[in-house]
């Protein structure tokens, strides 16, 4: 009995002790300290095309992974993504099946983005979704999409010729194809050219390219590009201004509009990156990437060594890179809470102002079938650079 008494005062004894170790109760005077909130973590998705249909966007993808590191979940859409669409889709529902992507930014937004975000958001309704560069009917897009970043096609349409006249064109030549001519904005801008190279005394001629793809693929497209220039600068002559509405034409355009003497006021996708470093064999350093102001004086070098000094144009910025690097930051600072609303173009114009050094003129597009503004979507316009 005395044996089972102490026992029980032994085990009494080692709870009240326990107890006063323990956190002692909030009182009016002296009320329990808050546990400090955690900040949510989150991951932003990027999506581009590969390094064959553009470099530039795959590279600034890098560039935004390099600075940010496990916060930022890589894809590509395929090259041949117009019948591999549902390559896209399931690479799309690949990022936004990770809880932790609250965001996703799309460049360039091919055919089927829009079915992309549609599967994504049956998966995830809070994401995010910042689509630039979009192949699809405006409407479309930007009902799908919370941001639509694109480059002032329809502005580009006038200053565009203004720059080639500026330069002594006398003939513009436009290469695309049918699958580019469905494309609402594309299509709206060619009739712009035509209009403007009228008011302007140029002759405007539609050259029809082979589609990158199409069966030929993206080599038989720059075949054609290098085979097609000489053609027309022996019919047109040497103040012809060559344009492209494919990006991986631009390099063989380049190219063979210089060995030709021509003009080249602009790629499609602006910038000091796109087609003129593989074109001149530029090789950029690593203590130099990101140095814009190195390859423009490299760009200059090599056009003045082959005669074509203030012949060959293009924006200051990379486009295409400013869209994916500043549609990251864009996403980062709305899921920091920097700001509540998803469509927020003041902030866009601060982010692309760092990142480009410059004004950028940010207009918002008016549907062609509507009428109405579409408020989410904006249209970027810069000023040139000659080399």
């Amino acid at each position: 009995m005395l044996k089972r008494s102490l026992a029980i005062i032994l085990a009494v004894l080692m709870m009240l002790s326990l107890a006063a170790c323990g956190p002692k109760p909030a009182s009016p005077e002296q009320p329990a300290a808050a546990e400090p909130e955690k900040a949510e973590s989150f991951k932003i998705g990027i999506m581009t095309g590969t390094v064959s249909q553009n470099e530039e966007e795959f590279r600034a993808a890098e560039k935004v992974k390099a600075k940010y590191g496990d916060m930022i979940v890589l894809q590509t859409y395929p090259d041949n993504f117009m019948k591999e669409q549902e390559t896209t889709i399931a690479n799309v529902l690949s990022m936004a099946s990770d809880p932790e992507v609250k965001a996703i930014v799309i460049c360039q937004a091919i055919p089927g983005t829009s079915a992309a975000i549609d599967k994504a958001r049956e998966v995830r309704s809070d994401l995010l979704f910042v689509a630039a560069v979009p192949g699809e009917d405006p409407d479309m897009i930007a009902s799908k999409a919370d941001v639509v970043l694109q480059a002032d096609e329809l502005g580009m349409g006038v200053s565009i010729i203004e720059q080639a006249k500026a330069m002594g064109a006398k003939t513009f030549v436009h290469y695309s194809f049918p699958r580019h001519m469905s494309y609402q904005l594309l299509a709206m801008r060619r009739d712009i050219f035509k209009e403007q190279c009228e008011k302007n005394g140029i002759q405007f001629v539609d050259a029809t390219a082979p589609d990158p793809t199409g069966d030929a693929g993206v080599p038989g497209a720059q075949q054609f590009i290098l085979e097609d220039v000489p053609r027309k600068v022996a019919e047109l002559g040497k103040e012809t201004a060559f344009f492209s509405t494919n990006c991986s034409m631009q390099e063989p355009l380049i190219k063979s509009t210089l060995e030709q003497g021509a003009l080249f006021p602009q790629q499609c996708c602006p910038s000091p990156y796109h087609g003129y470093p593989g074109a001149l064999g530029i090789t950029i350093p690593e203590d130099k990437a990101g140095d814009i102001n190195y390859v423009v004086e490299q760009i200059k070098t090599k056009i003045a060594e082959k005669g074509g000094t203030g012949r060959f144009s293009t924006w200051p910025v990379p486009v295409n890179m400013m869209f994916v690097e500043g549609g990251a930051e864009y996403a980062k600072a709305y899921l920091e809470g920097k700001f509540t609303e998803k469509v927020n173009q003041e902030e866009l114009a601060k982010i692309f102002k760092d990142i480009a050094k410059a004004d950028m003129k940010i207009d918002v597009l008016t549907s062609e079938t509507s009428g109405k503004k579409l408020d989410n979507f904006f249209m970027v316009l810069s000023d040139y650079i000659s080399f």
